[in-house]
């Protein structure tokens, strides 16, 4: 059987699929039709419910849960992994980190990786009065801040290990503010499966996924030549940095705790009115 599955280039997701779609171990007779792609089109092909299996942002599900589930295995949660606000002047950035702001929020431009991305709601949570957005390929924010089209950027991914480098400046970060305000992992990304496949399909993509990540964990370099094909101008180090940072136990099984902190984001989501509420049962 082949199964569509979209995913990012991004360190951690290709490792924890390296092994799935090269056979280093048994996917029980599936076969896979692989689509890289940036989380935020991942969302929109979601969306539109045209692939079997994708990476998603768990913001994004709300949008996409009358036609996928949730799947166990392979999900970004964690503690200390969240979104960073970031900028280029200092003197902006001491000031937007201070509880009590004292400036004119709305006339700031900022650069998101995505409408859908869990990182546009937790910024919505914690700066509701920053609506100047625009969109940007996460990749190309850090570029937008020096070159002064933006004046504030959110930041996914391997940004983080970039961004001071460049000579960028944290403002806050967001991960940090949802575990102060929950006391539970950030909920950043999922795997889903379309919920018209059988139920025996949609457990076992969850089993190879599962075993999987299980491989890459217990094979760390296994996939080097794979990861570092998708991450071109990423050095060694920070490739590996990311790959710890996002994948965990939670990659491995959401548990009780992850399955908890996904609950919470939805709850939050759903008292704000800011998602459509639905009768599905999230999980698989």
């Amino acid at each position: 059987m082949k199964l569509s599955l979209g995913f990012s280039p991004c360190p951690n997701d290709t490792f924890i699929f390296d092994a799935l779609i090269h056979h280093k171990v048994d996917t029980e007779g599936l076969e896979f039709d692989v689509l890289y792609e940036d989380v935020e089109t991942l969302n929109q092909r979601a969306f539109l419910g045209e692939l079997a299996i994708t990476k998603l942002s768990y913001h994004a599900y709300a949008y996409a849960v009358e036609d996928y589930v949730l799947l166990n295995a392979g999900s970004a949660l964690g503690f200390g992994v969240g979104p960073l606000l970031i900028c280029k002047d200092p003197e902006l950035a001491a000031q937007l980190s201070k509880i009590d702001i004292q400036l004119p929020l709305a006339d700031l431009k900022i650069g998101i990786p995505g409408k859908y991305t869990t990182a546009n709601f937790l910024l919505g949570l914690a700066f509701p009065e920053l609506e100047n957005k625009q969109e940007i390929v996460f990749s190309a924010i850090e570029q937008a801040l020096l070159d002064g089209t933006i004046d504030l950027g959110l930041i996914i991914h391997e940004n983080r290990f970039t961004y001071e480098s460049k000579g960028l400046h944290k403002i806050v970060d967001l991960g940090d503010y949802w575990e102060k305000a929950t006391h539970s992992p950030i909920p950043l990304g999922g795997i889903v499966a379309k919920r018209d496949l059988s139920e025996e399909t949609k457990h076992k993509i969850d089993r190879v996924i599962r075993r999987s990540v299980e491989f890459a964990l217990k094979n760390p370099k296994s996939g080097i030549d794979f990861i570092r094909s998708h991450a071109q101008e990423m050095s060694e180090t920070v490739m590996y940095n990311h790959i710890e940072l996002y994948v965990n136990r939670f990659s491995v099984s959401l548990g009780d705790e992850g399955r908890s902190a996904i609950h919470t984001l939805f709850e939050r989501a759903w008292a704000l009115g800011v998602v459509p509420k639905t009768s599905k049962p999230l999980f698989l």
